[in-house]
């Protein structure tokens, strides 16, 4: 028999689902890394989706009333037609919906595919890789006829997009992953009501410098160096040292955890609040350290120091960035091409 006690306490227990779209799977473990304390999301919650940990299926959220999920953290871009359909299902079953990590908030790595076409991609996953063998030159079909009758595969879309850009987001969790302290942090906010405003992303203010404990003087750089090319001491800004480290641009929240041991910041946890694009916010913070004024002496620092702008600048965040992806050049006959 159920004790009133034990009836109470699951009355008043939450729902809670997860959900892992395009993305490497890391923002999963990261959910892990916060140890004994899921012990106590299962004590306040009930976890009614998690595919890669829960056996669940689609038709059972289908089948929920709407909004009758407390939260849902979803992880990932938005790369196919079947993400896309998770996104809006989850949206609508949930009250509070979480752009999880960085693939979701941004795009993240997955994004950087938008430099390519559909087609571009197919080439270099089926076709150009060493270790493809693949010689009847197979491609992923989204019908292929069976005498059972046609299997589908979900359309893999031409343009990654982010969460956001697909249906409408409460809050944001940034991190490549996030930061176990931060996802215990977000769901104790969650558990006592304290969460800010709907659109916020959870996380401090300030930038990765603010946390970084390196000394920091006048930054006059005349040289842009790759890693490989320095080793670097335990207490100077890199940024100084000619490293391009992004904590000049980037949210803070992870404890300055590269610098601290000697990597430069990559800028995983995006921009501040108020920064609409990162990568012009980055493009425009580094500028103002070089120690030049000819434009032609700016142009070769850049050129030799920073090979892959995109990579450095965008590597985070070009899916939702003002970019977003390369231009579509319209061929004579009015068809868009990547």
């Amino acid at each position: 028999m159920t004790t009133t006690a034990t009836q109470e306490t699951t009355k008043t227990k939450g729902k809670l689902a997860l959900y892992w779209a395009a993305s490497c799977g890391g923002c999963e473990i990261a959910v892990l890394a916060i140890n004994e304390k899921i012990l106590d999301v299962a004590a306040a919650f009930d976890i009614v989706f998690w595919p890669v940990a829960v056996d669940a299926k689609v038709r059972d959220v289908e089948k929920m009333p709407d909004k009758s999920i407390d939260v849902c953290l979803f992880n990932g871009g938005i790369r196919t037609s079947e993400q896309e359909y998770m996104a809006q299902l989850l949206r609508k079953k949930s009250k509070v919906l979480v752009a999880f990590g960085s693939c979701a908030h941004e795009g993240c790595i997955p994004g950087l595919a938008n430099l390519s076409s559909r087609e571009e991609v197919f080439e270099a996953a089926y076709a150009q890789g060493d270790s493809t063998e693949n010689p009847d030159g197979v491609r992923p079909q989204h019908e292929t006829p069976m005498p059972e009758g046609p299997l589908y595969l979900p359309v893999f879309y031409d343009t990654l997009k982010t969460l956001d850009q697909t249906v409408p987001v409460d809050y944001y969790l940034p991190g490549c992953p996030p930061e176990a302290e931060n996802i215990w942090a977000a769901i104790t906010a969650i558990l006592e009501g304290k969460l800010p405003p709907a659109g916020s992303v959870i996380g401090p203010n300030t930038t990765v410098c603010d946390e970084c404990p390196r000394k920091r003087t006048e930054k006059k750089i005349k040289k842009f160096l790759r890693t490989y090319q320095v080793k670097p001491d335990e207490k100077t800004c890199l940024l100084e040292l000619g490293l391009v480290c992004c904590g000049i641009a980037t949210r803070a929240g992870c404890g300055a955890l590269c610098p601290k041991v000697n990597s430069p910041c990559i800028g995983c946890h995006g921009p501040n609040d108020g920064v609409h694009d990162y990568g012009a916010r980055l493009m425009s913070a580094l500028a103002s350290v070089i120690d030049s004024q000819d434009p032609e002496e700016i142009d070769q620092i850049i050129r030799e120091g920073i090979p892959d702008p995109v990579g450095t600048f965008y590597r985070f965040s070009l899916a939702g960035s003002q970019l977003r992806r390369r231009k579509k050049q319209v061929a004579g006959n009015g068809v868009k091409r990547g």
